[in-house]
């Protein structure tokens, strides 16, 4: 049975994120599960540290991206989700290549979701494993 309650379409997800931080790095939601949600991206000269290796930055970018989308995606109209607290071990490093990150839910509260995020390179090795917090909100009146 599936979490998900708004449109998981990964088009649509994609194109929301042109001119965004998500489409600047690479990253691209390419699966949706029953209860996960997957999105890859380059480790190239746009996710590099100046040593060559993937940023941990640019790994907790793609983390929150899966983990805010997911959590956003489980909630009803009225309301949304913002980040609280992210966090993230780095475990391998990686030069080049493609990581996959996939994210599933720990909780899903009425007022707070808890999702872990596993980023792993080609050969699924785990690179990084991440575990976002966020809020559910009233959606801001426009």
């Amino acid at each position: 049975m599936s979490i998900w309650k708004k449109n998981t379409d990964l088009a649509r997800l994609n194109a929301l994120s042109k001119d965004t931080i998500i489409a600047l790095l690479g990253i691209e939601y390419i699966k949706v599960g029953d209860n996960y949600m997957q999105a890859t991206m380059p480790v190239d000269a746009r996710t590099h540290q100046p040593h060559g290796l993937l940023h941990g930055g640019a790994s907790v970018v793609l983390a929150e991206t899966l983990g805010s989308v997911a959590a956003n995606m489980v909630v009803s109209d009225d309301k949304v989700c913002v980040g609280l607290e992210v966090n993230a071990n780095h475990i391998r490093s990686i030069k080049k290549g493609v990581v996959t990150g996939t994210a599933t839910a720990v909780h899903i509260g009425y007022t707070t979701q808890i999702w872990q995020i596993e980023i792993c390179n080609e050969r699924q090795q785990l690179v990084c494993t991440s575990r976002l917090t966020v809020a559910v909100i009233d959606k801001p009146k426009q």
